[in-house]
């Protein structure tokens, strides 16, 4: 009975597309964070005098913080439902820019980033221009609701969202440039592990061609020797036996393992493998080759010839000028070479040295450099080591020094392992720090911006002439009217049985003194301001009018002036 596959885990309504883990404890650190910028907010609004209930006040903060937590998991619903609340309400603009900047980063598709974009704008602006009336009594009308939703939603929805578009685009190329480069180094590795088999594969052929040769010695000198010993001591004949049958044996066994590799032992001309290869005849015959073919190359050789070395250290010198000099023949064509070999007690190195070429190559310089690994390789092999590269004044040069005497361990330096454990850490905690600083002074930026367009638009809105209390006008709240006058009994008394009629709908009214009442006095008049009121509490009809002035008499007669002083 085949296993049961595990059933997916439903996914977090606090975690997006591919987020793993930490979002069961980042939901309500996010939460928490969102509520002390309502906060802030608040604070640093506090003079617009929203005119909102705290029980209507406290479950929409809460649903805004609910939005901003759910925003990586349902991204449009959480920008256009505080778009919706930014409208009605202004102490939401932070976390509003949180949101947008978050899900405008992770949104691939530039259509639905922009649509996003528009339709938040435009249900902040309507939703403001329809309940700013409302929640900004006192001259607060739908213009200027319609402005200040459009100031939010520019600075709040619109300019994070943007600077996430930006982030966003500067991440997904940064993740294609890592993959791309990832590519290109597991390419070259590649290239490399190619080019170093290759070259320990030339190797084991060379083996192969060597140890055959000299066990096809072995072989033809012994059964000499079985020959000459038949008729002289049997029993030496029989070990001479046993010895040649060893050694064909071993020749067998030599061609089963490293028979692959025939077509490497079959070189021709200055590349066959003999035992002159690698020696001063075999160097100055790959330097004539060259010659032949235009190109002029120099020899240099320093020190004995290299016919008492042992076979790979002559090989591998035959093999670095050889493909040194076909690289110049691809590269550098025409270029004066210069090849230098010094033969010490201790070492060996080889210099092969070009000048810049007069004409450009035929060929452009693309090549793979599996050659030059394949060299290095070798080298470092026998404890050696191979630099190659550009010269500083001009051409290319390859320069390998190996011990005489080849080393059977290789000597070959590990790279160095060492724990990076601690940078990386630190480093991940800079940038962790990094990015929370740059954070902060985004939703820093984003409070200044928000609170200069505020300003702006209050600025905007038809102010009083300074010195003079704001005029009272028709759809102001009672609250706010008794703010700018008071209700006098005096002024009630006086208008009793002389007023006009009052609206079919007011609920009550408020009677204060009226204007220029010195220029009514000297007419005998007294000057009433009558402001109406709905059931809901807003004007609905200002009176102005003028009854009789009253004027008690005086119980002390006043002085007649045309008597005297008595």
């Amino acid at each position: 009975m085949p296993p049961t596959p595990p059933r997916p885990t439903p996914r977090s309504p606090f975690a997006g597309p591919g987020d793993q883990g930490r979002h069961l404890w980042r939901a309500p650190a996010e939460a928490t964070g969102g509520g002390i910028l309502v906060l802030a907010t608040y604070a640093a609004m506090a003079g617009l005098h929203v005119d909102l209930p705290h029980r209507f006040l406290i479950p929409v903060t809460l649903a805004a913080l609910a939005l901003l937590a759910v925003r990586r998991r349902f991204p449009v619903t959480a920008v256009l439902g505080l778009a919706v609340l930014l409208g009605a309400v202004p102490f939401y603009g932070l976390i509003a820019a949180v949101t947008s900047y978050t899900v405008t980063r992770r949104l691939a598709d530039p259509r639905r980033r922009t649509l996003l974009l528009l339709g938040a704008t435009a249900l902040a602006t309507a939703v403001s221009a329809l309940i700013t009336p409302t929640t900004l009594p006192g001259g607060y009308g739908t213009a200027y609701g319609a402005a200040l939703g459009l100031v939010l939603a520019a600075t709040t929805l619109v300019v994070p969202g943007l600077v996430g578009i930006s982030a966003g685009q500067q991440d997904r190329l940064v993740t294609v440039l890592k993959e791309r480069t990832s590519a290109a180094e597991e390419a070259r590795r590649n290239a490399e592990d190619a080019s170093r088999s290759e070259e320990r594969t030339r190797i084991a052929a060379e083996m192969h061609d060597l140890v055959g040769h000299r066990l096809s010695l072995i072989s033809l000198h012994t059964g000499g020797l079985e020959m000459a010993l038949r008729d002289q001591d049997p029993r030496l004949q029989e070990s001479a036996a046993q010895v040649r049958q060893a050694t064909r044996d071993a020749m067998y066994e030599l061609r089963q393992i490293l028979g692959v590799l025939g077509p490497f032992s079959r070189d021709t001309g200055t590349e066959a493998l003999t035992d002159a290869t690698g020696t001063r005849a075999d160097i100055e015959a790959l330097v004539a080759e060259s010659r032949g073919v235009g190109i002029p190359v120099g020899l240099d050789w320093q020190g004995p010839d290299l016919d008492r070395r042992e076979a790979q250290v002559r090989r591998a010198v035959h093999r670095i000028v050889r493909e040194s000099l076909t690289n110049v023949h691809k590269y550098a064509t025409g270029a004066a070479v210069t090849v230098t070999v010094t033969h010490t007690d201790g070492e060996v190195a080889v210099r092969v040295r070009n000048e810049p070429p007069e004409l450009p190559a035929a060929e452009p310089a693309s090549g793979t450099g599996r050659g030059l690994t394949g060299l290095r390789e070798r080298v470092e092999l026998l404890g050696g080591r191979l630099d190659a590269g550009v010269r500083a004044e001009g051409g290319f040069q390859v320069y390998a020094v190996m011990p005489a005497v080849p080393d059977p361990a290789g000597r070959r330096s590990a790279p160095a392992t060492g724990d990076g454990s601690g940078a990386t850490a630190l480093s991940g905690i800079q940038d962790r720090v990094g990015t929370v600083i740059t954070a902060l002074l985004g939703l820093a930026g984003v409070a200044v911006t928000m609170m200069l367009g505020v300003i702006l638009v209050e600025q905007a809105r038809p102010q009083q002439e300074y010195g003079k209390p704001e005029a009272i006008h028709v759809g102001m709240s009672k609250s706010r009217v008794e703010q700018l006058t008071y209700d006098s009994d005096v002024v009630r008394a006086a208008a009793a049985g002389r007023e006009p009629a009052r609206p079919t709908d007011a609920a009550g009214c408020l009677y204060s003194f009226g204007d220029d009442q010195e220029r009514y006095r000297t007419q005998g008049l007294f000057r009433i301001a009558r402001y109406c009121f709905d059931p809901h509490g807003t004007l609905i009809k200002i009176d102005e009018f003028s009854v009789p002035l009253v004027v008690e008499p005086s119980a002390t007669p006043a002085p007649d002036p045309t008597r005297g002083t008595p």
